[in-house]
């Protein structure tokens, strides 16, 4: 019963760190990077496609990308889907590929994406302890209903604890690694 309950916060814990390294992901560092992509999606033929499903995705240099769709009807669409994206440049289309340049990043915009990226980390260490404070509830339950020794139960709330100290530790680690790299010109 124990086992089961740290099993389940470990796993809501590893899916907070996961989604934070997916949504750091998402935030420009100044480099270009084909998984900005990825959140994009293109009206292909009526249904929503990611681009990486439609269209080779190269890095040339390390400020641009250039997209070549397969199929050169969409090229069109994809430009537009980015344009109405967040992701901050403009394409440019010569009728064969897209290219996307990626300007350097000026020092106010850096800092504001390290903050964001701060926003991002403080959301999963919300979600960990999120997951801690359900797994000691469950303990509670345990103790009052199942009738889980108390010795038990406290050893549980310690595991519990300790497996939150170490996934904190791994975002923060996580946020000081992509924050080095945001500020890095």
């Amino acid at each position: 019963m124990v086992d089961e309950i740290l099993m389940t916060a470990e796993e809501k814990m590893e899916k907070a760190l996961f989604a934070l390294g997916e949504n750091f992901v998402a935030v420009r560092t100044g480099r270009a990077n084909a998984k900005m992509l990825d959140r994009i999606r293109v009206d292909y033929y009526g249904v929503p496609t990611p681009i990486n499903q439609m269209a080779g995705v190269k890095t040339p240099e390390a400020h641009m990308l250039v997209i070549e769709p397969w199929d050169k009807g969409v090229l069109r669409a994809i430009e537009q889907a980015i344009m109405a994206s967040d992701l901050g440049v403009t394409p440019s289309n010569d009728g064969e590929r897209i290219r996307l340049p990626f300007p350097a990043l000026t020092e106010e915009r850096r800092r504001e994406l390290a903050k964001q990226c701060k926003g991002l980390a403080e959301d999963a260490r919300v979600a960990v302890r999120n997951a801690r404070r359900d797994a000691n509830d469950a303990i509670g339950k345990a103790k009052k209903n199942d009738g889980l020794p108390e010795d038990d139960a406290k050893r549980a709330e310690a595991d519990v604890q300790k497996l939150t100290d170490k996934y904190i530790e791994k975002i923060e680690a996580a946020f000081k690694k992509k924050e080095a790299e945001v500020m890095e010109i």
